[in-house]
């Protein structure tokens, strides 16, 4: 479980998280939604240690992640995070970019890491594609590529931040549903995305951010179809009439 309490982040003068609180439970999908400059991700940065913040709590599996005793190193093979931009090294056939860290990090033998990368590139489709490198892959299967070199950590929970935004619409629905599949295997996600029919057909539960706090929280129910407040009612209009 992720527990964050009174998070506040700020960048020079300027407030991004201002006294965020909410828990991810194990084995949900939390979708956070919110209007461009809302702190969503930021807050998975901070979640996962990227960014430090500067006051209030985050607990995951009830260590607090700023504490001088934890390694970063060791909370970042729980916490997998995926990105907008996938950044596959180039120079790197696809299983060796998802062998790379297991061997790195983790200090994984090496034929170990190539056979578990083997079964996480099948496990999001890329089976077929260990010997490519990134260059001859679609934006599609780079993310997807992307989604397994997170997998191979063996993390507890995956962070992913707008991931199929700079995607052609034609490759979306196939990186929707590797995370789809994710979900049935249980795994604990949080999800930033702009993809509201994803919110709706895979949530369990939605956060609305603006201006670095949360307007509403609760089931697809509660904030997608009955908002409460007048901010979050016009996002949603906005976003269905566009």
């Amino acid at each position: 479980m992720i527990e964050i309490r009174n998070v506040r982040k700020s960048f020079g003068e300027t407030t991004i998280l201002d006294g965020i609180s909410l828990d991810v439970h194990q084995g949900e999908l939390l979708c956070l939604i919110g209007g461009s400059g809302s702190g969503k991700s930021t807050l998975l940065q901070c979640i996962n240690g990227l960014e430090p913040i500067q006051g209030g709590e985050i607990h995951v599996d009830g260590v607090d992640i700023r504490s001088k005793s934890v390694s970063i190193n060791h909370l970042r093979r729980k916490i997998g995070m995926v990105f907008q931009q996938y950044e596959a090294f180039p120079h790197l056939t696809a299983l060796e970019n998802v062998a790379l860290a297991p061997r790195v990090v983790a200090r994984v033998p090496r034929r170990q890491a190539l056979e578990d990368a083997h079964r996480h590139l099948a496990h999001v489709g890329l089976g077929d594609k260990a010997a490519s490198y990134p260059r001859n892959l679609s934006g599609g299967q780079q993310q997807r590529l992307a989604i397994a070199r997170a997998l191979a950590m063996e993390p507890r929970y995956m962070l992913f931040d707008e991931v199929t935004s700079a995607l052609d619409p034609e490759l979306v629905a196939e990186v929707l549903d590797t995370m789809r599949t994710l979900k049935r295997e249980g795994m604990t996600m949080v999800v930033v995305t702009h993809d509201m029919d994803f919110v709706r057909e895979s949530a369990d539960r939605v956060a609305f951010l603006s201006k670095g706090t949360i307007c509403e929280i609760g089931s697809v129910q509660q904030v997608m179809l009955d908002p409460q407040t007048d901010i979050v009612r016009k996002f949603l209009s906005r976003r269905s009439s566009s």
